[in-house]
Parts: structure tokens; sequence; C-alpha cells
């Protein structure tokens, strides 16, 4: 499906137990190859895995959108239980919105532009602070179909994952050929995704 490969494994044996014993091994060595790329199985989903290694650690988790406008946040709250963890977030559309509620400076907004690593950093520090997390996300990107430019394109996209004694940034085009509902989608799982891999490294 769109940003995750599901794998299926089948055995066949005189028990449902007898099954399972054949698929173990089996599954054991496609984890090993697959690494951290490989999030969890059966009805796991990258964010309740976020959510649970979170809840392992003790910690919280807020978050500052633009171009998903709620869709990370709605991924969240889906997981039964995530009132634990996830305490909410800012859905900041439009520039003077990440300026009132996220304190981002008019002025990088202007520098730098709403699509860009020193915007989604002030984002996600912005919502860190505001809401009393551990752990902040942040995105902002051009889902289109119109409003890319040679610099900066329709698909492309910036992330910030801000946490105790962590601060980074990251960026990636996915490309206007995904569509606006791809883009949008893409950009929850991969925020999601890098915030599970600094959890568990």
């Amino acid at each position: 499906s769109l940003g995750e490969v599901k794998l299926r494994i089948t055995a066949r044996g005189s028990s449902v137990e007898d099954a399972n014993k054949l698929l173990d091994p089996l599954e054991q060595k496609l984890r090993f190859r697959t690494g951290l790329k490989c999030y969890g199985s059966d009805d796991d989903t990258l964010s309740s895995i976020v959510l649970e290694l979170l809840r392992q650690r003790g910690e919280t988790l807020a978050v500052a959108e633009s171009c998903t406008g709620g869709g990370l946040g709605a991924a969240l709250s889906q997981i039964p239980g995530a009132s634990d963890v996830f305490i909410g977030g800012i859905i900041s559309y439009s520039n003077s919105i990440k300026t009132k509620f996220l304190d981002v400076p008019s002025e990088m907004l202007n520098q730098f532009g709403a699509v860009s690593d020193q915007v989604v950093q002030a984002m996600a520090i912005g919502a860190r602070e505001k809401l009393g997390s551990d752990w902040a996300i942040a995105v902002s990107g051009i889902a289109g179909p119109g409003g890319g430019s040679e610099a900066k394109p329709v698909g492309c996209v910036h992330i910030a994952i801000v946490g105790p004694n962590i601060c980074e940034t990251n960026s990636k085009n996915f490309g206007a050929h995904m569509g606006r509902t791809g883009i949008q989608k893409l950009s929850a799982l991969w925020v999601l995704d890098q915030l599970r891999i600094l959890l568990l490294i």
C-alpha cells in the first residue's frame, strides 16, 4: 500500500500451533534481513508502534502540522489509548497561525519560506514548548496541485523532530505524481517512521 510494504507468510500444518512453529523461524529471518525497515506485524501500524515506544519510555508527543492538515494527529488518535502519550497538536496551515501559536518568527518565514528546515524546526520547538510534551514532530510541504516552484516543487516536504537532547530536520521530494492525498499520507508516515527509528537507536 502507499508508503508501506506488507509481507504475508503462510504455512500448513496439522494444527495452528504446528503451522506457527514453521512460520516462526521464517519471520525471524525476515526481521533480521529487513532490520529497522520492519516496524511490526499483524495489526501493528506506525502510529501504534510509535505510541508504544513512547509509552515504554514514559514520554509524550505533540505535533505541528501544515501540509498534512491534521492527518498526522488523526493517525495517532485512531489508536486506542493514545491519549496517555499523544497530548495534541496545532494545525498551522497559514503563516499567521505559525507565528501566533507556534512562535515561528515572521522574519524567518519571510526569509526561508514556510516549507524549509528552519521553519519546521521552529514549529516543532514551538509545539513542544506550548503543549509541554517530551517530543514534538512538525511537517510542512507543498501538497499541490499548485503552489510549487523550481526550488520547491510540488511534493517537497520538510519535517522536524525535537525531543530530549535532540533536534533533527530532513526534507524529501515525493513528486507531484503522488497527488495531494498521496503526498499528505506519505508525509505523515515518513515523519512517524523517522521518530520510530530515533526512539529505537
